[in-house]
């Protein structure tokens, strides 16, 4: 291969990248703003400012547009939170900056968009089947970044539980403030939930070193 079709080639992966990451964000925003059903290849095609045809190319259905969109979109906030992290106090209030940094994802317009998803495979049994092990990916995926986070065990069952407990809560969280501003309520939950999870990780912590 020709060092000039060498380049040419890269140049094509390029805009394939660019055009697909430009289509994942436009799903993604019609998603969050029209819902399923008024989120359409066209409009999609139309917002990302690509041809149908085009956006078909690289997705043929719109369900495996969105669940690419969203399992990438997912794994971006995962990184930047990984990112954050080196940024979060080493005192008593890290748990309770860790717990406000996940809510930070769940509040996104990616959960707006799965929500909507979600309520749509409700009727929809093939998008069900589509979504039901991406969602399993991105929760293993978003319990693997909580475990990071909190410099935990999740091998012990209790530990375990309480992670997800934590992603439980979170998600609750973010489903009531779909419909309002519930931003005051939150804050003081996730400050009761954090004394709870500390002192519960503390206790595991200190039986353990005994042990």
């Amino acid at each position: 291969m020709s060092e000039s079709s060498g380049a040419t080639g890269r140049q094509e992966q390029e805009r394939s990248r660019v055009t697909r990451q430009r289509l994942m964000e436009a799903a993604l925003g019609a998603l969050s703003e029209l819902g399923w059903a008024g989120a359409t290849m066209t409009v999609i095609a139309e917002r990302a400012g690509v041809s149908r045809g085009a956006c078909q190319h690289h997705f043929p259905t719109r369900g495996d547009l969105v669940a690419a969109a969203v399992e990438y979109v997912g794994s971006q906030q995962v990184e930047e939170v990984l990112r954050q992290a080196a940024q979060l106090p080493t005192d008593a209030r890290r748990t309770e900056s860790i717990l406000h940094m996940l809510a930070g994802i769940y509040l996104s317009p990616l959960f707006t968009a799965a929500v909507q998803l979600w309520v749509a495979a409700v009727a929809d049994p093939e998008l069900r089947a589509q979504l039901a092990p991406l969602e399993a990916r991105v929760g293993r995926e978003f319990h693997r970044l909580t475990v990071k986070l909190l410099d935990v065990d999740d091998r012990e069952p209790e530990v375990r539980e309480l992670i997800q407990a934590t992603l439980d809560l979170i998600r609750g969280l973010a489903l009531a403030n779909l419909l309002r501003d519930d931003s005051a309520r939150r804050k003081k939950v996730l400050h009761r939930w954090a004394r709870t999870l500390e002192e519960a990780l503390g206790a595991r912590r200190s039986r353990g070193a005994k042990d």
